[in-house]
């Protein structure tokens, strides 16, 4: 709930007008892990208005930002990228979290990545592991348009525009073994890859 305050006072503070699409698709009694493309620091803010309570799980590079990296350091799981035992750690969180009944929000890709915004890098495997042997359901989202709002460029310039988040219908994964892992993942990445794409 403390993220969906944040969001809402976030946008609201900036004057930046904000459309959520499929949202009435969530059961907010069950549990997902919800999977997004990753283009611009406002990404994060954005996925607050995520109508399910949810575990953040990050790099680690978001705890210096001033009053919000506090907060996400306590709040959230975050992972030390270049570190192997960090990137264990944080699975094994991540899958306790889930253990303790809580949602997870992670942005596939690993970071922003990219250099050719809206197209995305390949998906790193751990948001579906985690989904597949917890059985939880995945809600791909597609975050459209924070790319040019909030490009991923020195400085970094606010743009004015419409913030934009789709959620997409959950995929189960119940039955589903990691040899279906690619599949899910391929899957998962079309989904919100179409949606960037009618969007552009």
């Amino acid at each position: 709930m403390l993220n969906r305050v944040w969001a809402y006072f976030f946008f609201t503070l900036i004057a930046m007008p904000f459309s959520l699409e499929g949202k009435k698709r969530l059961d907010r009694n069950r549990q997902y892990i919800f999977v997004a493309n990753h283009f611009s620091y406002l990404d994060i803010a954005s996925m607050g208005f995520n109508p399910v309570n949810a575990v953040f799980v990050g790099k680690n590079d978001m705890e210096s930002v001033p009053l919000f990296g506090f907060m996400y350091k306590k709040l959230h799981i975050t992972v030390n990228r270049g570190s192997l035992s960090s990137r264990v750690n944080t699975l094994k969180r991540s899958m306790q979290a889930i253990d303790d009944g809580k949602s997870l929000v992670i942005f596939p890709e690993g970071g922003i990545l990219t250099h050719q915004a809206p197209h995305m890098t390949r998906f790193k495997d751990g948001a579906f592991r985690v989904a597949i042997e917890k059985q939880i359901a995945i809600v791909p989202v597609t975050i459209p348009n924070n790319w040019i709002i909030l490009p991923d460029q020195n400085p970094l310039l606010l743009r004015w525009g419409v913030m934009k988040v789709v959620f997409h219908e959950p995929i189960e994964t119940k039955g589903m073994t990691l040899d279906n892992l690619t599949k899910l993942k391929e899957d998962i990445f079309n989904t919100i890859d179409k949606k960037l794409k009618h969007e552009s």
